[in-house]
Parts: C-alpha cells; structure tokens; sequence
C-alpha cells in the first residue's frame, strides 16, 4: 500500500548549498527510518516556504545513489502571516507495510516546532 511520509527540516540561509545538502540529509533519514527503497516510492513533492529561491531542492534528492528516476517535484509552500522561515517539506509517496500509525515522520532543526501535537510521540523522528 502507498503511505505518506512527511519530514520538514530548516535551513539558516537561503544558500545553494545548505538547500541541497539539508535536502539530502532529510530524505535519507525519511528513507532510512521507514525502511525504504527508491524502487518503493512512488513520488516525492517538496515544497519550501517563499525565502528559499537559490535551489531547487529537488536536485539534491535526483543526485542520491538510487533516486536518480524517482519523480520529484518542487513548489512554494503557502505565504501564511507568522509560518516558520527557511524551511523545506517532503511528502514522500512509498509502498510499505507499514500501517499508518507505525509511519516515522521526520522533522528536523527548528521544523520540529511545526508538530507541537506530536512532540512526545515515539513514532515521529525529532533530529
């Protein structure tokens, strides 16, 4: 069955670099603590909030061994009053046997403020 898999991380510039290397770094973590293979995910869709225009943080996720014909997609993240700066989410579509609940999102640097409701829950990966 097809899960979705939600990881947000923050980066503290609007940098080539720190877009594509924290990119990486959260999407590996997704994988790995779910347990999946590229040749399991369906699709990734990333979305980066309005400050962040120097990457696309798709690259980063087509440059990981294995991910090159994965389909990824970027866009903007909704401009709301007050939402959090700098910071990039991955929905990522897999096949797993991994029921609902057992999914591990991941939220990473300051993103893990955009879950207060799951702050003490086990099953979300706070980095």
């Amino acid at each position: 069955m097809i899960r979705g898999i939600r990881g947000a991380i923050t980066i503290s510039a609007d940098h080539p670099d720190q877009i594509l290397d924290e990119t990486r770094k959260l999407v590996l973590e997704m994988a790995k603590q779910n347990d999946v293979d590229p040749e399991h995910v369906a699709s990734v869709i990333i979305s980066t909030t309005n400050d962040i225009s120097s990457a696309f943080p798709a690259k980063a996720v087509r440059t990981i061994e294995g991910w090159t014909f994965v389909p990824v997609m970027c866009t903007h993240e909704m401009s709301v009053p007050g939402s959090m700066p700098l910071c990039i989410r991955v929905m990522m579509h897999a096949n797993t046997a991994l029921g609902q609940k057992e999914i591990n999102h991941i939220y990473m640097n300051d993103a893990v403020k955009l879950r207060p409701d799951l702050i003490n829950d086990s099953r979300v990966r706070k980095r």
